[in-house]
């Protein structure tokens, strides 16, 4: 039998964990790691916060620089892949070098969905999903600075904040309704919306940029007519998947590599983890989840995966984001139609629940991050808390 190698394609948060995970599940083979990027792994979160906050702001690794030579893991950093042969099982570089593997995991994230409109400004149009990006932008993010912000998810908030309190004028323009409307739920949308006019932003809902153009200053057209001028334009409207050397190999994919529950995709000796992958689900759909604790997770379910180990249980889903001084925590299930709240949003501390036939399904913590694990093993175990008691403040969590 030939000696396994396992080559990782990607040098972000789910591909170092992945690394991770086969060193400490029992492979002791040989194993590759190939990235664009020239650094090593690194926290995404704080791109778009202390990268942009801190006087002098550092990469967060995701492992110790030390770990890669003590782990035996050969990295292979600022490289681009030109081709995967399946049938060869080999992958080949840009320059023409050529490794054999086994097994593959594919980890090649997602870049910023294009918004040509604004592209076609220049330098002074920003998006961010790379430290060379957050370099950038804190450059452009000087007090008295008029910035424009186009998208209200997360990354647009998490931006509007860091730019703020950089001392910029910020204005938000939104295309839907609401702010963070694919992953919270209302009254959460509402405590962000009105926490950010309070801060100064300034924020144009159910608004589309009709026309752009680069002078002296940034001149964005809107479809009402209404014109804005800005030092700079940062937008973040989704994302593309790095999906296309999957695709040329023959990999089933769309915006996205197709997995299995155990990140398998159409050949069974390929696996992908992270933003890049879309997971088929029970009734046939496809469901992306972008999210730090996602590629964390995928990447333990990959690796046992690869090694034939039982795959770890499932756990509620989870993500944060910090805005201001305020860290908001989700947990499970964000699109229950009622949900109850215990504390007080205006006093910045509360906690949202939702609950489906008496059981807790989601919640969203507000600077109450000391009670998330809790509410994970809530959520995990179907837990039917008595509903007076959850919104009682005088009655602690832990005793319910």
């Amino acid at each position: 039998m030939s000696e396994q190698i396992i080559a990782i394609i990607g040098g972000g948060q789910a591909g170092a964990m992945a690394a991770a995970a086969l060193r400490q599940q029992g492979f002791s083979g040989p194993l590759h790691l190939f990235s664009d990027e020239a650094h090593l792994a690194y926290e995404r979160p704080p791109l778009s916060k202390a990268m942009l906050l801190d006087d002098n702001p550092q990469l967060q690794p995701v492992l110790p620089a030390s770990w890669w030579q003590e782990h035996n893991v050969q990295l292979h950093l600022g490289v681009t892949l030109r081709e995967i042969d399946r049938a060869s099982r080999t992958l080949t570089l840009a320059d023409g070098q050529t490794y054999r593997w086994t097994q593959l995991l594919l980890a090649t994230g997602a870049a910023a969905r294009p918004l040509p409109l604004l592209d076609a400004l220049g330098e002074r149009c920003f998006t961010l999903r790379h430290a060379g990006d957050a370099e950038r932008l804190r450059a452009a993010l000087q007090p008295g600075k008029s910035i424009v912000i186009v998208g209200a998810g997360t990354i647009g908030l998490e931006l509007a904040a860091s730019a703020t309190q950089r001392g910029c004028r910020v204005t938000v323009v939104e295309l839907a309704s609401t702010v963070m409307g694919r992953n919270a739920p209302a009254p959460v949308r509402d405590y962000l919306l009105a926490r950010h006019q309070q801060a100064g932003v300034r924020m144009l809902l159910n608004s589309a940029i009709e026309h752009a153009e680069a002078g002296e200053f940034l001149t964005l057209t809107l479809q009402n007519g209404e014109i804005l001028k800005a030092d700079a334009v940062v937008y973040g409207i989704g994302i593309v998947a790095n999906d296309t050397l999957a695709r040329d190999a023959g990999l089933e994919t769309a915006n996205g590599i197709i997995v299995d529950s155990a990140c398998a995709t159409s050949d069974p000796v390929i696996f992908a983890a992270g933003d890049v992958a879309l997971t088929r689900q029970s009734d046939g759909s496809l469901k992306r989840i972008e999210s730090w604790e996602n590629a964390n997770c995928q990447a333990q379910v990959a690796a046992a995966a690869m090694l034939g180990l039982p795959l770890p249980e499932a756990t509620p889903g989870w993500f944060w984001t910090d805005q201001y001084s305020d860290n908001l925590q989700f947990v499970g299930e964000m699109q229950g139609e009622s949900w109850l709240v215990r504390g007080d949003p205006d006093a910045q501390k509360a906690i949202w629940f939702s609950l489906q036939n008496d059981v807790v399904v989601g919640a969203v913590t507000l600077n109450q991050g000391r009670e998330m694990r809790l509410l994970r093993k809530w959520i995990q175990a179907k837990k039917k808390p008595p509903v007076a008691a959850l919104v009682d403040e005088t009655i602690l969590l832990k005793s319910l």
